[in-house]
């Protein structure tokens, strides 16, 4: 018997160490590293799908735009290989949960620097500097806020414009919507008198389609675009802004970045230094 009982506590013992070094070895490889990433070989990186020209899915299926490119030169430092990308499409509500749950490794998703967001998500270095705008028909300008009483504004739920209306002008009759393109056609069909957004993207599309004005290109405070990790992924985080702050900033990466993906789209008198942020150096 007493043979029997010390075989049964051997075989246990033995069965907790190797459970002991799975669960090291597990947490050693966690969900979001670096080495995580690099036993997928792909990184999995939130993006918008709608959101030109920042980042976007052409008619191809192909993901493009400002964000997207950034999140290629990380996976090609990473991996060695741009195309070592697993795509996450989120809408902008998606963005912080996507990042606590692990579906995705990093967000570059068109993410604005907030301090409550802060709260919740480790934020990069920023590469971008934005302002809200409110676009509306040519036919019925929004000019001010104050052009807004009485009408209708279209938000999307979760970001920066959703909550500075809902918090300094609650008089403002908003609509609180998912998607960006959803916005858009809020305001097309008439459902919207305007729609808030961060003008840099608001400015993009009014160009593109006629009939269309930003008549409020600046509203708030100045604020910056960076991309985000699950709070606490010290690693990924400091990859991504040696990065930034280093190779990147040597090669005036995101000043190149916004001649290739972003000044056809904006107004003539628009300039990069108006948007692109070099090094995370902020004003």
């Amino acid at each position: 018997m007493k043979k029997a009982i010390a075989g049964i506590l051997s075989i246990l013992l033995l069965a907790g160490l190797v459970g002991c070094s799975s669960s090291n070895d597990g947490k050693s490889a966690e969900s979001g590293s670096i080495a995580a990433i690099k036993k997928a070989d792909t990184i999995r990186i939130g993006i918008f799908a709608d959101d030109a020209p920042f980042c976007y899915q052409d008619a191809d299926g192909t993901f493009k735009g400002y964000d997207v490119d950034l999140g290629k030169r990380i996976a090609k430092e990473l991996l060695g290989d741009e195309n070592k990308i697993s795509w996450v499409v989120v809408n902008p509500a998606d963005r912080i949960p996507y990042l606590q749950t692990d579906k995705a490794d990093l967000m570059l998703a068109d993410f604005t620097v907030t301090e409550e967001r802060a709260k919740s998500v480790d934020f990069t270095l920023p590469y971008e500097k934005v302002s809200l705008g409110v676009v509306s028909k040519d036919k019925a300008p929004i000019n001010s806020v104050d052009d807004l009483k009485g009408k209708t504004l279209a938000v999307n739920t979760g970001t920066t414009a959703d909550s500075y209306f809902t918090k300094n002008y609650p008089d403002v009759k908003l609509i609180k919507i998912d998607a960006i393109t959803d916005g858009y056609q809020a305001l097309i069909t008439g459902r919207a008198d305007a729609f808030a957004q961060d003008n840099t993207l608001l400015l993009s599309w009014a160009k593109k389609n006629e009939g269309y004005t930003v008549g409020v290109k600046e509203l708030g405070n100045k604020d910056y675009i960076a991309g985000a990790v699950k709070q606490g992924n010290k690693e990924l985080l400091d990859y991504v802004n040696d990065l930034i702050k280093g190779k990147l900033k040597d090669e005036n990466f995101f000043h190149k970045l916004y001649d290739t993906t972003l000044k056809a789209s904006f107004p003539d008198d628009v300039t990069a230094d108006q948007i692109v942020v070099e090094g995370g150096v902020t004003e």
